[in-house]
């Protein structure tokens, strides 16, 4: 009989050890586009170790390895239990992210960063601009949209990175690209996944939209200098990096969702790798940025 309570109790201990850590998300963001951006969005594999763990409004990115998985971006406060369901979905665990990195510094793309580092314990890796903003939580001065101060849960001890380094988990190898004018800290990232011996260039585009709270402008005022070269700086740099498949931090931007139904129908072609991705949210980022360029020229 001893041994039969050993026996049940070794096999608790086991169970109870294989039982995740729970995820405790941080009060939601409310706010008119909140509820649309968050709904639950079905995780998939884009291209090698590369999977979709996002939202349907708001990318996150889980790209793989034996050695551990770096995430890029949280999202919403409230879609760390959703991405972080994603993740086990695919057969994944959170608690094996070794590194979270961040594209641009909003409560809708980091507000979920501190939930899901709480799960995985993993740092976290930003631009320096944007690590300001995550210690305090929220936007920096400098950011156009300041003056929403639309706060997010803090996060400490954010690694600061270099403009062009390169952040290594094992096999996995991610390269940090500052593309500021949407916020100062914007940062896109890219790296190489493979399906067998082909191999493509991912980019996770940050936003190239110039939009801002009333009353900023790009072109500059009294108060501040122009950063309407800087911008338009950022969307060529965009568009000249070597990039065979681009996912935007908003999915909408390079059509996600269309293309994820096009990979479900037709899964021996993968419409995620198109050579001219990045030339074509670029091209559309420009457009919009001179428009608005034109529009602060006219006030």
């Amino acid at each position: 009989m001893k041994l039969v309570h050993l026996a049940v109790l070794a096999a608790a201990v086991i169970t109870t050890a294989q039982v995740p850590p729970p995820l405790t998300a941080d009060p939601p963001f409310v706010c008119s586009q909140c509820d649309a951006w968050n709904r639950p969005f079905e995780p998939f594999r884009v291209f090698g170790n590369s999977y979709y763990v996002g939202v349907e409004g708001l990318s996150a990115v889980l790209v793989t390895s034996d050695d551990g998985h770096i995430l890029l971006d949280g999202a919403l406060p409230q879609s760390a239990p959703l991405i972080d369901t994603n993740i086990r979905a695919l057969g994944f665990r959170t608690e094996d992210i070794r590194l979270i990195v961040t594209s641009h510094a909003h409560f809708d793309h980091v507000g979920g960063v501190a939930a899901l580092q709480r799960v995985s314990r993993a740092p976290v890796a930003a631009s320096p601009s944007s690590a300001r903003a995550l210690e305090t939580g929220g936007p920096t001065p400098d950011d156009p949209q300041h003056a929403f101060a639309d706060g997010f849960p803090s996060v400490k001890g954010v690694k600061v990175v270099k403009d062009r380094e390169v952040l290594r988990v094992g096999p996995l190898a991610l390269t940090a690209h500052f593309t500021p004018g949407h916020t100062p800290g914007s940062t896109t990232w890219t790296w190489q996944s493979c399906e067998g011996t082909r191999c493509v260039n991912v980019v996770y585009a940050d936003s190239l939209n110039a939009v801002s709270a009333p009353g900023f402008r790009f072109s500059g005022d009294a108060t501040r200098p122009s950063i309407a070269d800087l911008f338009r700086q950022t969307v060529t740099r965009v568009e000249q990096l070597p990039c065979d498949i681009a996912i935007a931090v908003h999915p909408s931007f390079t059509d996600l969702g269309k293309k994820r139904a096009r990979q479900k129908q037709q899964p021996a072609v993968n419409p995620f790798v198109d050579p001219n991705s990045c030339r074509v949210y670029a091209g559309d980022a420009r457009k919009r940025l001179e428009a608005r360029l034109r529009e602060e020229s006219a006030r």
